[in-house]
């Protein structure tokens, strides 16, 4: 747990605010103008730089799900793929979603060279296959089940679902990619919750 995060909270779960003389202390951690700390009003003439493991640990509240791309390399023949936690449905008319891909990735140049790409959505047991295809070198599906997919890429074994798609655009964004692709073919393929990220952290879904 983060302890900038534990520092905010009561031990009953609430935020705790007091005033004093100058401005607003939250916990012990001051606050100027009403503003928490990193915060600005927008009198700066600068955009102050934010720290890295901050910007991390801070995103990483937001939970989401996790996705394994995949695809068949077009030189080899072999099965291809990576993990990622950056997914999202982007439009409904044209069928289109979108991912984030690090462009120190040495798997995606391979993946990007296929036809059609694979977006398999993870099971909450799935966190092996996830570290699988997250690792670097060796043969990433030697201990993955699949079957293929209509456009012929894999289909990870109880997989909750599939989603059969081309590139469509890429646009540079820092150190990462974002593709955009189009849906061509999808199904459902499993049953049971999703895995989940958050904080850093692999998990599930409790009702």
């Amino acid at each position: 747990m983060s302890t900038h995060a534990a520092r905010l909270l009561e031990p009953d779960g609430h935020l705790r605010v007091t005033r004093d003389g100058h401005g607003i202390i939250s916990n012990g951690v001051a606050m100027h103008s009403g503003l928490p700390q990193g915060l600005s009003d927008g009198s700066e003439n600068h955009v102050q730089a934010v720290d890295g493991k901050w910007f991390r640990s801070v995103l990483g509240h937001f939970a989401t799900g996790v996705v394994a791309i995949t695809a068949v390399d077009p030189e080899s023949g072999e099965p291809c793929g990576l993990a990622a936690n950056s997914f999202t449905s982007v439009s409904l008319d044209p069928p289109l979603v979108a991912f984030c891909v690090a462009h120190t990735s040495t798997s995606w140049p391979r993946l990007r060279a296929a036809k059609t790409q694979t977006v398999n959505v993870l099971a909450e047991h799935q966190e092996p296959v996830c570290a699988a295809l997250a690792s670097r070198g060796g043969d990433k599906f030697a201990d993955l089940r699949w079957t293929e997919s209509p456009g012929g890429n894999p289909v990870i074994h109880e997989a909750l679902a599939w989603i059969d798609c081309s590139i469509e655009a890429e646009h540079p964004a820092g150190d990462h990619v974002i593709v955009v692709a189009r849906v061509h073919q999808l199904g459902v393929h499993g049953d049971g919750g999703p895995l989940l990220f958050f904080r850093g952290g692999y998990g599930r879904f409790h009702a």
